[in-house]
């Protein structure tokens, strides 16, 4: 199908997106060209991921010609619809795909497991895929939580499931497509990525790509406790499954009943686990499972599967993971993956005693003030950093006058000194938390990178202290 063609592949990156794209391309015969605006020191591990592939490489451009004379271009999703790259390449008749697209062509006889949100959706599609391998072992994760599928496909066994974790951006690009996945999991909405969509409603349209071309025989599992979300059903011909950790939703459902987690699916009640039996702390990672027990038993997983699979789950890096214990019960913990307001909100609120918070970095033009109300009234001492550490600053400030109250403001440089100014003068019992509210490109590469600084650093300042 892709034998001699000219395939260009718009934006390598450093998440597995682009890497596997090409590595596609090149296993099907194509000739690939890879070309990025970063330069190659910027995307080493996707180049070694890489190496030895027939593949041409431009770096640090784009050049005209490998649109102008390209049969495919397969667009990475951080690229915008309005790229005029893209645009000169459909005008030359090229053929536009991304990877998401491709997949869901590739594996028609494969169901898939979509989900979507501003907070949640990696945990989610994490734990629905714990369940849905006890249910059947041949199950494939991917997508933006980390991992390109392409090169599966001629592998994939008929019937295997597909769970999906779909970003803002793939959704966007998949607008035009009018493909939906027969499962659709909306975690929640609450502003983000909004330097790239521009305005809520953009972002929300992105988000209902993944409902808007399910059928009626299809499933859409919708958070009862999201009052814009629970409103989405009228962009869904699909039956709706809703779960909530405050009410009992009608109908089908997932919930919070006292300490038990419900599922009930035809009428049918089954108690999946018991809270205290969840390994990750929160209401939030309450929610997620209830999410995912509910998407899969809509495909036909067993009670027990969703049981074992929410008792072992230990949780993904970078996700509210404790790292380092120090001396006096003090402890660190790495939520690098919260670049959004809301999932420092839900951080806080999972976390018991004393917090010292690290936040700040590279701005997503998300709204701050519930924020700033939420750590003057949380959090003892605020450690900030990186480009939108002022105006963090600036919406703390404007709630410890309303409120009476707030935390002791600090300033780091970088996250090495944060994490010394925060060990520094710890209560017993304090809760250490790199919890960001934004994105990391001012420091570092991605939220990974980011991560993986901070438990360095932590394990080294509460083993020198100890």
């Amino acid at each position: 199908m892709y034998k001699g063609k000219r395939v260009t592949i718009m934006g390598l990156g450093l998440f597995g997106g682009g890497a596997g794209a090409a590595r596609f391309f090149v296993e099907r015969g194509a000739h690939v060209t890879v070309t990025d605006k970063k330069e190659a020191d910027a995307l080493t591990e996707s180049l070694v991921s890489l190496r030895c592939l027939p593949i041409r490489y431009v770096l640090g451009r784009h050049e005209p010609d490998d649109f102008r004379n390209a049969d495919l271009v397969c667009v990475n999703p951080d690229v915008t619809l309005d790229n005029p790259f893209v645009a000169m390449a459909r005008g030359a008749g090229a053929q536009i795909e991304n990877s998401m697209d491709l997949l869901f062509k590739l594996t028609p006889r494969n169901p898939k497991i979509g989900v979507t949100g501003s907070n949640g959706k990696s945990t989610t599609t994490a734990y629905l895929g714990e369940i849905l391998r006890l249910h059947n072992p041949r199950t494939l994760v991917g997508g933006n939580i980390g991992k390109c599928l392409l090169c599966e496909t001629a592998h994939l066994a008929a019937g295997a499931p597909v769970v999906l974790e779909l970003s803002s951006f793939m959704l966007e690009w998949m607008q035009d497509s009018l493909m939906s996945p027969q499962i659709a999991i909306v975690t929640n909405l609450s502003p983000n990525h909004l330097n790239r969509h521009r305005t809520m409603e953009n972002y929300a349209a992105a988000k209902q790509t993944i409902l808007k071309s399910q059928k009626s025989g299809d499933v859409a599992v919708l958070n009862d406790d999201d009052p814009e979300v629970r409103t989405w059903d009228r962009f869904t011909q699909a039956r709706v499954v809703r779960f909530s950790v405050k009410q009992e939703p009608q109908g089908d459902g997932a919930f919070l009943a006292g300490e038990k987690l419900i599922v009930r699916t035809a009428g049918r009640e089954d108690t999946v686990a018991a809270r205290e039996t969840l390994r990750l702390p929160g209401n939030h990672n309450v929610a997620n499972a209830l999410a995912a027990a509910a998407a899969a038993m809509s495909l036909g997983a067993q009670p027990w599967h969703v049981t074992e699979a929410l008792g072992a789950f230990s949780g993904l890096p970078h996700r509210l993971e404790m790292v380092a214990r120090g001396p006096q019960a003090v402890r660190y913990y790495n939520d690098s993956i919260a670049t959004t307001p809301e999932s420092v909100i839900c951080a806080l609120a999972a976390l018991s005693g004393p917090v010292t918070l690290i936040a700040g970095g590279s701005g997503k033009g998300c709204p701050l003030d519930e924020l700033g109300i939420i750590i003057a009234r949380r959090v003892r001492r605020l450690i900030l950093m990186g480009a939108t550490g002022p105006m963090i600053q600036e919406a703390v400030l404007r709630a410890k006058q309303a409120l009476k109250c707030g935390p002791v403001i600090l300033h780091a440089r970088d996250l090495e000194q944060a994490v010394q100014v925060a060990a520094r003068d710890a209560a017993p019992g304090e809760a250490i938390l790199l919890s960001p509210a934004a994105a990391s490109f001012d420091m570092f590469r991605n939220f990974e990178e980011r991560g993986e600084c901070f438990r360095v650093l932590a394990r080294r300042t509460a083993l020198s202290a100890g």
